[in-house]
């Protein structure tokens, strides 16, 4: 289920702004020495000294591999004809990103290449490295809007001004740990921004659910108190050692747009596990493994159909459906598909006021240990899985729980 931040504002964006270290005063020539109580504020101002120069180290050798992206998307909106029909407008959009090989390959956000709400990518991107004053365009390579992750590359740039950035390992990062933010605050580019790792497993909605649109499936993601602001989306989260742990993507606000001190990135590894599959997309959208099942309840919202959880329907319905208080209903299981192949059932499709209904096939309560309640549920437990990985599933059936194991093959990554 969902994990929402109350009262909290998450905003897709664009980071920086940084602080300066104040230095201790050196006592002048002639005054006393300082007591042994007072030594530990110059230990303390030396070790700042010695972080300020592994932050300037960083940032010579990789703030090169940083890009500044610009997008145009034209929109014809609808006047009515008493103002002359449609009109195009031109929505502009900048943001960041970096280097990922020699090829040239730029990772990014999904939403910094998209339009508005992540609906379509842009019809013109440039890009414009560190040094340069000439921007050039840019194609897409692959999206992956459930992920809010792009792969883009620049065309006819000079070999000698590609410099990639190294990528890490997200996977060891430990709570205090040093985090440096890159990118293009308001459009201030290439900005550095300093600060610690505050969480490694924050849930939060990221990305698209839909097809670039929708809000985005919960997943885990890095949370830092590096200055993040719009414009830094895309733009890279790096350790003490210069290497990319994060992909800057989300802010927390108390409800403006301006940053609260909470920034969050997407995890490195989710980005290099996707890397194959983005760069083997030809301009294509890359999409989060499936089971091969639908839901089995739908209800009509607001005009349209939509897909819920039990927990949606009321105590009294489920007790005379005699189904459990929450999970996802399976509807249909595709044939040759994981959740084939591990003996899952659908159900019979029923009506009833206001949806539709599949009884007598399984019901999906838990996914990687975690309760499952809705489609997403079970989509944000398969998000950094791969070809071969097995997914432990809790499913109820005739009144029973059971174990169930569905190993993910290739079928799934269609």
């Amino acid at each position: 289920m969902k994990n929402r931040l109350p009262a909290v504002l998450l905003v897709l964006v664009g980071l920086g702004l940084g602080a300066t270290l104040l230095r201790d005063q050196v006592p002048v020539s002639g005054a006393q020495p300082p007591a042994a109580e007072e030594a530990a504020p110059a230990s303390e101002a030396g070790a700042r000294l010695q972080n300020e120069r592994n932050t300037m180290d960083i940032v010579r050798r990789y703030e090169p591999g940083l890009v500044f992206i610009s997008t145009e998307l034209e929109v014809v909106q609808d006047l009515g004809w008493l103002f002359g029909g449609g009109q195009t407008q031109v929505q502009q959009g900048v943001g960041s990103g970096f280097f990922v090989n020699e090829a040239g390959d730029i990772l990014t956000n999904y939403h910094v290449i998209a339009g508005e709400g992540g609906q379509g990518k842009a019809d013109r991107i440039t890009v414009r490295v560190m040094g340069q004053e000439e921007a050039v365009p840019a194609e897409v390579i692959g999206t992956a809007p459930q992920y809010d992750l792009a792969l883009i590359r620049a065309e006819g740039l000079a070999q000698n001004l590609i410099r990639p950035i190294p990528l890490g390992n997200s996977d060891t990062l430990a709570v205090g740990q040093k985090a440096v933010a890159m990118g293009a605050p308001f459009g201030l580019e290439f900005s550095v921004t300093e600060g610690i790792v505050s969480s490694t497993e924050r849930q939060i909605p990221i990305g698209f659910s839909g097809s670039g649109s929708g809000e985005g499936i919960t997943q885990k993601a890095i949370q830092t108190d590096a200055a993040i602001n719009p414009g830094n989306s895309g733009g890279p989260l790096l350790d003490s050692s210069g290497r990319v742990i994060g992909i800057n993507t989300q802010i927390a606000t108390g409800g403006s747009q301006q940053s609260a001190g909470v920034g969050f990135a997407i995890p490195v590894n989710a980005a290099k596990n996707l890397l194959p599959r983005l760069q083997e997309a030809g301009g294509g959208e890359v999409r989060a493994p499936r089971l091969g099942i639908t839901a089995g309840l739908v209800v009509q919202a607001r005009g349209q159909q939509a897909a819920v959880g039990l927990s949606a329907l009321t105590a009294e319905g489920r007790r005379q459906l005699g189904l459990p208080e929450r999970g996802l209903v399976v509807g249909q299981v595709a044939p040759n598909t994981p959740a084939a192949r591990a003996g899952l059932r659908g159900g019979e499709a029923r009506e009833f006021p206001g949806g539709v209904i599949a009884l007598g096939g399984d019901v999906i309560v838990e996914a990687e240990g975690q309760p499952v309640d809705a489609l997403e549920d079970l989509q944000a437990a398969l998000l950094d899985k791969s070809e071969g990985d097995a997914v432990s599933l809790r499913v109820w059936r005739d009144g029973e729980e059971r174990e169930v194991q569905a190993t993910l093959d290739a079928s799934a990554f269609e």
